[in-house]
């Protein structure tokens, strides 16, 4: 367990740099969402940063996330499945997550229609798009999104939110500006309110590139 004074003392610094980064390119620091990524902690660090104003937390695997979601449930907190779903585990995911980022084929979007009927819920998403076009990458080229968007739409359990999208690996700063602000303009081209894109490496950027959601992992965990 990392010393809650180091999580206190990391936290202030990425609001700080979030504040910043919103105030260089004309924004309100409070249209950034800071979602922290706590995959790789336990239990005692989100009850931390809950009692330090975090609302939103983000795991990618149900089996670690399922005991720190129902120890805090009525806590008012919002959790993000932010892995690759497998198709099995669609229906864990509908019933433990408030959002689910991202969905980045049709057939997850099948799979989870079916699980919200079963489970007489809603799922609320983010649409993967691959803006770099590198092959290991998940999600819908940025030419397939509107029919993507539109089958999502014919879904009656599933609300699209907005586009998620990764930065390209190793790449310029230049090239990684390029991909976040296209991605941004995808958002806005198609009406929708969230753009989630960078973590801990390159949240700034992102921001200054139009992002309204990042996700903070390791930038929130390092040691004192």
């Amino acid at each position: 367990m990392i010393p809650p004074a180091a999580i206190e003392k990391n936290l202030n610094a990425v609001r700080e740099r979030v504040a910043s980064a919103a105030e260089r390119s004309g924004r309100d620091p409070a249209s950034v969402t800071l979602v922290a990524v706590t995959k790789y902690v336990d239990l005692e660090a989100v009850r931390v940063l809950r009692d330090l104003g975090v609302t939103h937390f983000g795991e990618n695997r149900v089996e670690k996330a399922r005991p720190k979601i129902e120890a805090m449930a009525g806590a008012g907190l919002i959790w993000h499945m932010i892995g690759n779903i497998q198709r099995r585990k669609t229906k864990d995911v509908a019933r433990l997550f408030d959002r689910i980022d991202a969905l980045d084929r049709l057939s997850l979007a099948e799979a989870l229609q079916t699980r919200c009927v079963e489970l007489d819920v809603h799922a609320t998403v983010l649409v993967e798009v691959n803006v770099s076009g590198e092959e290991q990458k998940h999600g819908f080229a940025p030419g397939e999104l509107p029919d993507a968007l539109a089958a999502v739409s014919a879904m009656d359990r599933i609300s699209a939110r907005g586009l998620l999208t990764m930065d390209p690996l190793n790449a310029p700063e230049a090239e990684v500006r390029s991909v976040f602000r296209r991605l941004a303009a995808l958002s806005a081209e198609h009406g929708l309110p969230d753009v989630s894109m960078g973590m801990s490496n390159d949240f700034e950027l992102a921001i200054e590139s139009g992002a309204t959601e990042v996700r903070i992992g390791s930038a929130l965990f390092e040691p004192a």
